[in-house]
């Protein structure tokens, strides 16, 4: 393959070692990702940083920091997210006309510029826009990583591979926490290194991805998408094989995505953000509707207890009755346990659903919240450093555990894996911007309010958190259709459905799967898309009746049954 460089490991590397590898280099921006989240966590205990530079606080006799602007603490680390909402809105139009692979290197590159005026911040309006910029690079990033992830991956082991993804996410979480802690050690807690090394440890990954990611494949659903077919049939070949039992599959896969980006190119008629965001233009594709799903489907993500947890894990463990002393590295065990949980989601996601995932998390977290906020509460009405006291803390740090193990295992891959199942090939990468917008409005939201609950309504705010995990429950039985086990190409049919309840969705589902055989080829058990008398792949042309609409394929069909009789 000429058009494709020599270097390029597509060349080298083929089916499930190709995919591994691509996912290995997902996983990198991922990780920079959850580095780039536990990272403010600590940053916010350092004496030398909330004191001398930003000058929102100062420590009291004990140690703990006496958080004096609670608006200004909050506003530095939600301008973040700010700069991920533009950055992903960027990175969602870039990716989806100038391909995967460009778009992770731009994000890169302007996250390492941010990072570095991060590292050398010396006042508050200096950190403000730094991490405003280093936000546009990770919103670029979380824009169409996921896209690339899911569109190389197979529709069985999808979920699968992304889960693992959010493995190597938290373990940027562990890795900020545990170097955050260590440094605190360096010169008695004194001085900025203990603040600036760890924000300036997140260029080396950065750094990284951007000299490598140009040696790997791009998507071959966008490469169809801008008629490199040539290119796309190649690189599906080597992703899902080409002798033996796989002869035909990449053929079958090719197909699909040929059909179902014919299908796109006649049913919606406007691509830019307003017009997904009004659903104007889409016609059954019903795009708008989807971008309403996955914005606040990341909303919620946040709001049931993730966001401030993460950020403001010493603040909480400090509710709970923690000492200063323990409260470092409790926060760093519990990202430890974090890390962990999601192991649990590598093994169940494809075997029980994106639904169910959600469902049982959203239990397991409503509990678990509830306690630790009626824990906290008896403890406190005990005298401080009682037997009774210690225990209600224990307790209380117990749930905490217990929320964010819930969370590893669940809502933690779910809200980002399902934007980049759900959208149409022609704006999928701008599709899971949407989602995107979802987490900074969600997460800026709250990690500016977190500061100001806790120290207004105190153990009170785990209350709230709980109430927002019973909302999901409702909201995504009746809204969220389930996209596992299917194709990419089968989610437009999924959503053609004029209403919004996921039965319906299921019921018109069914009807035009029968109706479309062209659009599920790579789906279908046993289908290997071969010729039975040459045993050669079948390479067919774009059937003339695809419809998203049932009643318009009833019609076509009543005319050809008359023709014929």
């Amino acid at each position: 393959m000429d058009l494709i460089s020599k270097h390029n490991v597509v060349h080298k590397l083929e089916k499930r070692s190709l995919l591994i590898a691509i996912n290995c280099i997902a996983a990198l921006s991922i990780f920079f990702f959850g580095y780039d989240q536990g990272m403010m966590g600590g940053v916010n205990g350092a004496q030398n940083y909330y004191e001398d530079h930003m000058h929102f606080g100062h420590p009291k006799a004990d140690g703990t920091p006496e958080i004096t602007n609670e608006l200004l603490q909050g506003g530095i680390v939600s301008i973040y997210y700010v700069g991920t909402l533009i950055g992903c809105l960027v990175g969602g139009w870039f990716g989806d006309k100038y391909g995967r692979i460009k778009t992770i290197a731009l994000g890169a590159a302007w996250a390492v510029i941010g990072a570095c005026l991060q590292t050398s911040a010396m006042n508050a309006l200096w950190m403000i826009f730094a991490r405003l910029i280093n936000g546009w690079g990770t919103g670029i990033l979380n824009a169409i990583v996921p896209v690339w992830a899911t569109e190389t991956a197979e529709h069985k082991s999808r979920g699968q591979f992304v889960a693992i993804e959010f493995t190597l996410n938290i373990f940027g979480v562990v890795v900020a926490y545990w170097l955050q802690y260590a440094c605190n050690f360096y010169k008695g807690g004194n001085g900025s290194f203990i603040w600036r090394f760890p924000i300036a440890f997140q260029i080396v990954p950065l750094v990284f991805l951007f000299g490598i990611v140009w040696l790997f494949p791009e998507s071959p659903r966008w490469l169809v998408k801008v008629g490199r077919e040539e290119e796309a049939r190649y690189i599906l070949g080597r992703l899902r094989g080409e002798t033996g039992e796989d002869l035909g599959r990449a053929e079958a896969e090719f197909q699909d995505i040929r059909n179902i980006a014919e299908l796109e190119r006649k049913t919606a008629s406007r691509t830019s953000y307003w017009s997904m965001f009004t659903g104007r233009g889409s016609g059954k594709l019903h795009i708008g509707r989807r971008v309403q799903l996955v914005v606040w489907l990341q909303i919620m993500q946040e709001w049931i207890g993730i966001a401030g947890v993460t950020i403001y894990a010493p603040t909480i463990f400090r509710t709970a009755g923690i000492s200063q002393t323990d409260v470092q590295w409790i926060s760093g065990v519990n990202t430890i346990t974090y890390m962990l949980s999601t192991l649990i989601c590598v093994f169940t996601l494809d075997r029980i659903g994106r639904r169910w995932t959600l469902y049982w998390g959203s239990v397991v977290q409503g509990i678990a919240m509830a306690a630790a906020g009626g824990l906290t509460t008896a403890g406190q009405s005990h005298p401080e450093g009682s037997a009774m006291a210690k225990a209600y803390s224990s307790g209380a740090v117990a749930m905490i555990f217990l929320f964010t193990a819930t969370f590893g295992a669940t809502w933690l891959t779910v809200p980002w894996l399902y934007p980049a199942e759900i959208f149409p090939l022609e704006v999928r990468a701008k599709g899971n911007a949407w989602g995107v917008v979802g987490w900074s409005v969600g997460n800026g939201w709250l990690t500016l309010l977190c500061p100001v609950m806790f120290k207004a309504i105190k153990e009170n705010t785990y209350y709230v958190f709980a109430a927002a995990n019973v909302i999901t429950i409702p909201m995504v039985w009746a809204l969220y259709p389930e996209s596992n086990q299917r194709t990419l190409e089968e989610m437009n049919l999924v959503f053609a459905a004029d209403s919004i309840w996921n039965w319906e969705a299921e019921r018109n589902f069914k009807i035009l799967k029968e109706q479309n055989p062209e659009l599920v080829q790579a789906a279908q058990r046993g289908h290997s898309a071969l010729d039975p008398e040459t045993g050669l792949p079948i390479r067919s042309s774009t059937a003339r009746n695809m419809s998203l609409d049932v009643h318009a394929m009833s019609v076509v069909e009543e005319k050809q049954t008359f023709k014929h009789g």
